[in-house]
């Protein structure tokens, strides 16, 4: 079994079509007839699907790996502990499950690629959440300790007040609005008056 294309993809760091890519191969073995199951890199594959956000896929594909395979890969079992992490909004627990585990040399730049979108979607979404929020939160959100959370955070321009242990959110400036040509405010105001008249 050829599994070249799914090792280009990782060679490649092209991880948001690693999901696809796995799928399509895996269709082309299995419509074979080809048993693959034992071959099959089913913890990248699961990855693929973690890192791509798709998790009712991620969720299908380990309901169809076979027990056995389960049992007999702990990188396997690890991969899902993060997708049930995100599927039941464990925030803290999707970066305990990333360390938790001694990831191989084949998927541990996936993981770390993975772990660095998380933690940017997580703070972006703080960011459009709140205006204020704890440090203890933040540490809670993103998965660091209050030390390394309120580092992340005044980098991103937040300003912590030390008395209270809470960061002030820096919001994205505002695109201004683009102003009117007063010239095309003009010609419009004549279109409609000849339109009433």
């Amino acid at each position: 079994m050829d599994l070249s294309p799914i090792q280009s993809a990782l060679s490649s760091k092209s991880y948001s079509t690693l999901a696809d890519t796995c799928d399509e191969l895996m269709l082309q073995v299995a419509s074979r007839g080809i048993a693959y199951q034992e071959e099959w890199p089913f913890d990248v594959h699961l990855l693929g699907h973690v890192f791509a956000n798709d998790l009712n896929s991620a969720r299908y594909l380990w309901k169809s790996i076979p027990q056995g395979i389960k049992e007999s890969r702990p990188e396997l079992v690890a991969s899902w502990k993060i997708g049930q992490c995100l599927w039941t909004r464990d925030y803290a627990g999707v970066f305990d499950a990333i360390r938790g585990f001694e990831w191989s040399p084949e998927v541990v730049d996936l993981v770390t690629a993975f772990s660095e979108n998380y933690t940017k979607k997580m703070f972006q979404l703080l960011n459009s959440a709140y205006s204020t929020i704890s440090v203890g939160d933040v540490a809670h959100f993103l998965g660091m300790t209050e030390d390394n959370a309120t580092n992340y955070a005044l980098q991103q321009g937040w300003t912590l007040d030390s008395s209270s242990k809470m960061l002030t959110v820096k919001k994205p400036k505002m695109v201004a609005e683009q102003k009117l040509d007063p010239s095309k405010l003009q010609r419009l105001t004549e279109y409609v008056f000849h339109l009433e008249h």
